[in-house]
């Protein structure tokens, strides 16, 4: 059977239990040969002569005063104290987003409206991807000055991802070949590995610490000038060359630790990646690439020994590689994921791409991609679809990408006007989009929603939205998430007060009737969990969902009253308390009951958001079954309610996927 997401984010955490016992292990060696260095010192200055015999006796009684005065205590505890102080240091340092490890190997951010078209191809790849896996569309990078072909995906959760490739993987390999390597890297996004990643990487950082002092030593000591520099100059290498050996010995674990931790997980996002796209021989023809390429997967930047576990390919030389190599061979993995691969066949029908720079991706074959949605599309929010999945069934959702989430995005991706899927991709543009998505139809409470910008100083940001309003309004709900999230990489490169005003200006906009519905609820959700000053703010920690059952509470009733419908106030309540039973049955805590509409506000539920955000991955599990649970509670859904679950997943980081493909695409577009 499967693993599921959660299963994969609890299998993560342990592997840090592991990561720990490992880095203890390096650590403890470390030490020893400290010991061991500074005892061969001190035994040395007991010979008798250069060439003489130590004084046995004098030696090991020396050596036993040495012990006993504490000194080798002392330089343990400085060993110790170092090596943990520099990975904490790093640690802490990369611990806010997956900028930071681009940043630290020089790659540079590829700006949404990029006008390259490799880089151009490579944005709509990973967008395709992202909307198709439900998650925030990640910052892409690329390191301009590397000709190999690698990538890595870093960041401590799904929603502050990045995704980085060499300059030789955009100019390497053709779209198919990419979009394998992408969905690989995407599987690291989805299965929790990339926190542990980014914690391994700060562990080696202390653990390599003491063979960088030693280098660093043995390069200056010819810098040292004056009467005695000599003796100077060969104390630095001497000193050097013993700490750089000493930090070999922490190399030897850190190599291991890699490998140890690494490998295994390198096939799984293999396989990962050919189930996302549907073809192994664009993943296999990417691995086949990095064999033939002269300077293969090696990276050399001063970082591809710390992050060779980060990379997609192995990223340095190392001796019995068999031992210490952090991926499998590429012979077993192209085996593994094309049985039967013809090599030489596959070089020789291998044509040159010809780029579309400004398409999201091809078509699905036999699909007939809409060109816009129907008048009454936007009034299909209160439709209920059949729903035909148990809540185990659809909390299994959460995480998973295959083909047809992908063949949906590419629908999705195609139908979007021109107009918006321009302007989404600069931070002025993005920010009129967004607006724009949340005025009313009706023109009267329209004028009141301009008129309430206005008011908050915002008329610029109205006029670019109101130019947008013919667009944005062939749109329906399905499309409202996917357009937020393209927008949100541009959004990200607003200045901080331009982000504010966005914010501000989308509740002034949604406030103006004095009514919030679930689709305006959802876009300035999504806007403050990912924009806000306190974005990516660390989640409290709750052991249960009993420990937090007054969130739990929030949660369920907000779901409850966004589904109730009725001909009469008793039949929706009847409709709400039913459906909040089932949810509240399905987390085990039957002794809730539901709020009141009046008790539900945006800060209610956003508290709530950000404390189940803290959740040990199989209680999350629990909770959204139970979510699923209170929407199906009687075998249907609504796409208000789908919208709604999605960006509760988005907020709690266990990404939806688009469920249209369960809801049938056709009947919301002409």
């Amino acid at each position: 059977m499967a693993v599921s997401f959660f299963e994969h984010q609890a299998q993560a955490q342990r592997r840090t239990k592991i990561l720990v016992f490992l880095f203890v292990l390096a650590v403890a060696g470390v030490v020893l040969a400290v010991d061991a260095l500074i005892s061969a010192i001190y035994l040395f200055n007991r010979f008798d002569g250069v060439f003489g015999a130590v004084q046995a006796a004098d030696a090991a009684g020396g050596w036993l005063n040495l012990l006993s005065g504490g000194f080798l205590v002392v330089a343990s505890v400085v060993t110790v104290g170092l090596i943990v102080s520099v990975s904490l240091w790093h640690i802490l340092r990369l611990a806010g987003r997956g900028e930071e490890v681009a940043r630290m190997v020089g790659a540079r951010p590829i700006p949404p409206n990029a006008d390259d078209p490799l880089e151009r191809r490579l944005l709509n790849v990973v967008e395709e991807m992202a909307i198709a896996a439900g998650v925030r569309v990640p910052k892409v990078y690329v390191m301009d000055d590397e000709r190999a072909i690698n990538a890595f995906a870093a960041g401590y959760d799904v929603s502050s991802a990045v995704v980085a490739v060499t300059r030789g993987t955009l100019e390497s390999l053709s779209r198919d070949e990419l979009q394998g390597v992408i969905g690989h890297e995407f599987s690291h996004i989805l299965n929790g590995d990339m926190r542990l990643n980014v914690r391994m990487l700060g562990v080696l950082e202390g653990i390599v610490f003491l063979s960088a002092i030693g280098a660093f030593l043995m390069r200056n000591s010819s810098r040292v000038r004056g009467r005695n520099a000599g003796g100077v100059v060969l104390t630095m290498i001497a000193v050097g060359l013993a700490l750089f050996v000493i930090g070999y010995i922490g190399l030897f674990f850190s190599r291991l630790i890699k490998a140890a931790v690494s490998r295994q997980r390198e096939f799984l996002a293999d396989a990962s990646s050919v189930r996302f796209t549907r073809n192994p021989d664009g993943l296999a023809g990417a691995l086949d690439q990095i064999a033939l390429a002269p300077a293969g997967a090696r990276i050399s930047n001063r970082y591809a020994e710390e992050m060779a576990h980060m990379y997609f390919g192995q990223s340095i030389n190392v001796w019995f590689g068999a031992m210490f190599d952090t991926h499998p061979p590429l012979d077993e993995r192209i085996s593994r994921v094309r049985p039967g691969f013809a090599r030489t066949r596959y070089r020789a029908s291998r044509r040159t791409e010809v780029i579309e720079s400004t398409q999201p991706g091809a078509a699905v074959p036999g699909t007939m991609i809409p060109t816009k949605l129907t008048a009454d599309a936007r009034r299909s929010d209160d439709r209920r679809i059949p729903w035909p999945r148990s809540a185990s069934q659809s909390a299994a959702l959460v995480g998973q990408l295959d083909a047809a989430e992908m063949d949906c995005a590419a629908r999705l991706l195609a139908a979007l006007p021109e107009l918006i899927r321009n302007r989404v991709r600069d931070p002025e543009g993005a920010r009129a989009t967004v607006i724009a998505l949340l005025l009313a139809h009706n023109d009267e409470l329209m004028r009141q929603q301009v008129d309430a910008l206005m008011v908050k100083g915002l008329g610029v940001l109205a006029e670019a939205a109101l130019q947008l309003v013919t667009s944005t309004r062939t749109l329906g709900a399905p499309f409202r998430l996917a357009v937020v999230d393209l927008a949100l990489p541009a959004l990200k490169l607003a200045s901080a007060e331009a982000k504010r005003e966005l914010i501000a200006g989308a509740e002034a906009a949604i406030n103006a009737d004095r009514r919030v519905s679930v689709h305006e609820f959802v876009v300035l959700t999504l806007l403050r969990a990912q924009l806000s000053d306190r974005a990516g703010a660390r989640a409290a920690k709750h052991a249960s969902l009993a420990a937090a059952s007054e969130h739990v509470t929030t949660l369920l009733s907000l779901v409850a009253h966004a589904g109730a419908r009725g001909k009469s106030a008793a039949q929706v309540e009847e409709q709400m308390v039913t459906a909040f039973a089932a949810g509240a049955r399905e987390a085990q805590l039957e002794r809730l009951s539901p709020l009141a509409r009046g008790a539900l506000n945006f800060d209610s539920i956003a508290r709530a958001l950000a404390e189940l955000k803290g959740l040990p991955p199989l209680a999350k599990a629990v909770l959204i079954k139970a979510m699923f649970a209170t929407a199906t509670h009687d075998g249907s859904i609504r796409i208000a309610e789908a919208e709604l679950l999605r960006l509760a997943g988005a907020v709690l980081d266990c990404p939806l996927p688009p469920l249209l493909d369960e809801i049938d695409l056709a009947t919301l577009v002409a």
